[in-house]
C-alpha cells in the first residue's frame, strides 16, 4: 500500500506537479512585486523624459517592461483567483490594483493576511461540485504540467503584448 502524500508548508501534497511549481502565494507575491518594480522603471522614464528632457528611451524601455509585466500579473491574478476560488470582486481588486502605481503590494498583503493565498495548486479533483466543471478539469490538466502552463501563459501574454504594441500607446502620440 502506498503511503499518503505528505503535505508541504503551503498545504499542497508533495508530488511531481507541486514540487516543480511555485505555490500560488509565492507566484502571486513575485508578480505583485515585479509589477511594482516596473512601475518604478516607468515613472523614472517619465521623470527623465519630462523633468530632464532626456528623450523617450526611458519611457520606451520602462513602458515596454511594465506593459509586459502588467499583463503577466493580470494573467497570474486570474489563474490564482481561479485556483483559490476567489469571488469576482476579489479577483477584480487584484487585477485592477495593477493600474494604480504600487497598489499590487498592499493588495497582495491583504490577500495573504485574509487567507486568500493559502494552499497549493488544485491539481486533483475533490468532492467539491465545482471540480466537475469542464473549465476546472482543463485548469487542473495545465496545473499538473507547470512547464506547459508557463509556456502557454508566456506565449499568450506575448501575443497580447504584440497586438497592443501594434495598436499603439494609450492616448496616441
Amino acid at each position: 500500500m502506498t503511503p499518503a502524500p505528505r503535505p508541504t508548508l503551503d498545504g499542497a501534497p508533495v508530488g511531481s506537479a507541486t514540487r516543480s511549481s511555485l505555490p500560488p502565494r509565492r507566484l502571486f507575491r513575485s508578480l505583485a512585486l515585479l509589477e511594482a518594480v516596473t512601475w518604478t522603471l516607468l515613472l523614472a522614464g517619465l521623470l527623465q523624459k519630462y523633468a530632464f528632457d532626456a528623450g523617450d528611451w526611458g519611457v520606451s524601455v520602462g513602458g515596454a517592461l511594465h506593459g509586459f509585466v502588467f499583463l503577466a500579473y493580470a494573467a497570474t491574478a486570474v489563474l490564482t483567483a481561479w485556483n483559490q476560488r476567489w469571488n469576482l470582486a476579489t479577483t477584480a481588486v487584484a487585477v485592477v490594483s495593477a493600474v494604480v502605481p504600487y497598489a499590487t503590494i498592499p493588495v497582495e498583503r491583504w490577500l495573504d493576511r485574509s487567507g486568500r493565498l493559502v494552499g497549493g495548486w488544485r491539481t486533483e479533483s475533490t468532492e467539491d461540485p465545482r471540480d466537475a466543471r469542464p473549465l476546472d478539469r482543463f485548469v487542473r490538466w495545465f496545473l499538473r504540467r507547470p512547464a506547459v502552463l508557463a509556456a502557454v501563459l508566456v506565449a499568450g501574454v506575448a501575443v497580447v503584448f504584440v497586438v497592443l504594441l501594434i495598436l499603439g500607446p494609450p492616448g496616441g502620440r
